[in-house]
C-alpha cells in the first residue's frame, strides 16, 4: 500500500521504516499511542482522491487527521491508513464578500490571523492550536457562540472526497443531505478537504471578563453565575471553570496552582460602554481574588489558554448537555472538583442559547440546540502512572452528573474509543437515523465506517 501511495501522491508517504514515523503518528493527546501502517500526508485535494482510491483497493482501517487535536485521537489508528491533511494550510479571505476558504489542515489560530487582518472572524474554539476541521464537523462550541452561533453554523459550503473517490461540493444547493450531515455529524462521511465560512465583524479588540474567586465560595459563585446567565444578552457568552490559578506573571506567586473559580465571558461586539454594561453581571459575583477583565486583541483571547494544554500531555474529556444547573447539580460539581487528581484537571460549564438556539433543531446534524449549558469534565496530567486515577475521576464525575443531564453529549468531548458505543445516541440524538442513512448513501461499502464509530 505504501508503494502504491508513493507512486500517486505529491505529498510525503510515511511508513514504519521512515525516520519521521514517530513524529508523524503523534497527536496532541499524549495518551494516544497508535501505530498506523502508512501515513499519507496529502498536499492537496488530488492527493486525497488518490489516497481514498488506494484505500478502496486495499481496504485498511482509515483515519482522517486534520489538526490532530481531537481528545480521543481519532485522527490516527493502529495498523491502518492515516489520511493526513495537516500539510494543507491554504487560507483565502474575501473581505468584500465576508467569506473565507480554508483547507482542512488549518488551525483556528492560523485562520484567525488571516481574518483579523480585516476585523473579521468566524466563530471557532477556545484553543488556537485546535484544527478547524474536527471542531467544525462536531458542531464547534466557542467563546462567541451565543452571538454568532457554532462553528458549523457559519459554513457556507465544503469540499469533501467521498468513498467513491469523487471530490464534491456540499452546500444548501448541492448535495444538501451531505451538507446537513457534515454540520455537527462528526466523522465517517468522507474526507473534508476545505471549508467556506461566513465571516462576522469582530475585533481586532474585544472586551472580556476574567475574574478569579476563592474556591471556598465555589457554590455561592456558581449559583450567582447561573442566575446571571438567565438574563445575559446574546452578545455575551458566559462560562465558568473550576480549575487552578495559572502561574502567570500578573498573578501573585502564592496563588499559583491553588484551586479557584474562574468566571469568563466575551462580548460579541465592539468594546465600549455597551460592552461594559453587558458584561457587568459576570464581574459582579462577589469579592474576587483577582479581576483580570479588560480589552484584548481577539487573537490574544483565542490563544490565551493554549499554553495550558500543551502537546504531548495526557487528556480525557467527557461532557453533558444540560437544560438547567440546579443547586444539587452545583453541589455535585463542587464535590467532584474537590477530588480533582491534578492541578491541570478542570470542570467547565459553558452557556449556549442565543444564536445557537435560533438555528432550527433539524437544520443541521447538531442535536443539542435547546440545551442551556454544556458541562465538560476535563482530566489533564503528565505522568502515565496517573492514567487510571485521572480517567477514573473524569468518568466517575461524569456518572455523578448524569442525573442532571438532558441526555446529550458533545461529540468533541465524548471520552475515548471505548466510550463511543454507549454514547452514540447521546451524541446524535434524534438525528442518528438520518445520519446513518446519509453515510450509507455515500459510503455503501463502509470504507469510513470505523471512523464513524469513533468519538
Amino acid at each position: 500500500m505504501a508503494e502504491r501511495l508513493r507512486s500517486s501522491l505529491r505529498g510525503e508517504v510515511i511508513d514504519r521504516g521512515h525516520p519521521g514515523y514517530d513524529e508523524a503518528r503523534a497527536v496532541w493527546n499524549g495518551l494516544i499511542d497508535r501505530r498506523p501502517a502508512v501515513i499519507a500526508r496529502c498536499a492537496g485535494t488530488a492527493d486525497v482522491v488518490e489516497a481514498v482510491t488506494v484505500a478502496r483497493e486495499h481496504r485498511p482501517v482509515v483515519s482522517i487527521r486534520g489538526g490532530g487535536h481531537q481528545v480521543a485521537g481519532s485522527g490516527v489508528c493502529d495498523d491502518g491508513l492515516v489520511i493526513d491533511l495537516s500539510p494543507m494550510k491554504g487560507v483565502h479571505v474575501d473581505p468584500s464578500a465576508r467569506t473565507a476558504r480554508a483547507q482542512a489542515g488549518v488551525t483556528w489560530g492560523e485562520l484567525d490571523r488571516e481574518t483579523q487582518l480585516h476585523g473579521l472572524i468566524t466563530p471557532g474554539g477556545e484553543i488556537s492550536a485546535t484544527g478547524i476541521a474536527g471542531l467544525t464537523l462536531g458542531g464547534g462550541l466557542g467563546f462567541v457562540m451565543r452571538t454568532f452561533g457554532l462553528s458549523c453554523d457559519s459554513v457556507r459550503s465544503l469540499e469533501i472526497v467521498t468513498a467513491d473517490g469523487v471530490a464534491r461540493t456540499a452546500s444548501r444547493e448541492e448535495e444538501p443531505d451531505l451538507f446537513w450531515a457534515a454540520r455537527g455529524g462528526g466523522r465517517g462521511l468522507g474526507v473534508v478537504t476545505s471549508f467556506e465560512f461566513d465571516l462576522h465583524a469582530l475585533g481586532p479588540e474585544v472586551a472580556g471578563v476574567l475574574v478569579l474567586h476563592a474556591h471556598e465560595r465555589a457554590e455561592e459563585v456558581l449559583r450567582a453565575w447561573r442566575d446571571a446567565t438567565y438574563t445575559a444578552p446574546e452578545t455575551v457568552t458566559p462560562e465558568i471553570l473550576l480549575w487552578s490559578v495559572p502561574a502567570g506573571p500578573a498573578i501573585p506567586p502564592e496563588l499559583h496552582r491553588s484551586n479557584c473559580v474562574m468566571v469568563g465571558a466575551v462580548y460579541g461586539g465592539p468594546p465600549g460602554d455597551g460592552a461594559t454594561a453587558a458584561l457587568a453581571p459576570q464581574r459582579d459575583l462577589g469579592p474576587p481574588l483577582m479581576d483580570l477583565s479588560g480589552t484584548v486583541p481577539y487573537v490574544t483571547l483565542q490563544s490565551a489558554n493554549t499554553w495550558r494544554f500543551p502537546d504531548g500531555e495526557r487528556y480525557f474529556m467527557k461532557s453533558h448537555f444540560m437544560e438547567e444547573l440546579t443547586d444539587d447539580a452545583i453541589r455535585t460539581l463542587v464535590d467532584w472538583d474537590s477530588r480533582r487528581p491534578t492541578p491541570e484537571s478542570l470542570i467547565v460549564v459553558r452557556t449556549l442559547g442565543g444564536a445557537v438556539a435560533r438555528v432550527g433543531p433539524d437544520d443541521s446534524a447538531f442535536a443539542h440546540r435547546s440545551a442551556r449549558y454544556n458541562v465538560s469534565i476535563d482530566a489533564g496530567w503528565r505522568d502515565p502512572a496517573l492514567d487510571e486515577a485521572a480517567i477514573g475521576w473524569a468518568r466517575s464525575a461524569w456518572d455523578a452528573m448524569k442525573p442532571f443531564s438532558s441526555g446529550g453529549t458533545y461529540v468533541n468531548f465524548a471520552g475515548l474509543g471505548e466510550d463511543a458505543s454507549e454514547l452514540r445516541g447521546a451524541v446524535f440524538g434524534a438525528h442518528e437515523e438520518r445520519l446513518e442513512r446519509t453515510r450509507a448513501a455515500y459510503d455503501p461499502e463502509g470504507l469510513f465506517a470505523p471512523a464513524a464509530r469513533r468519538p
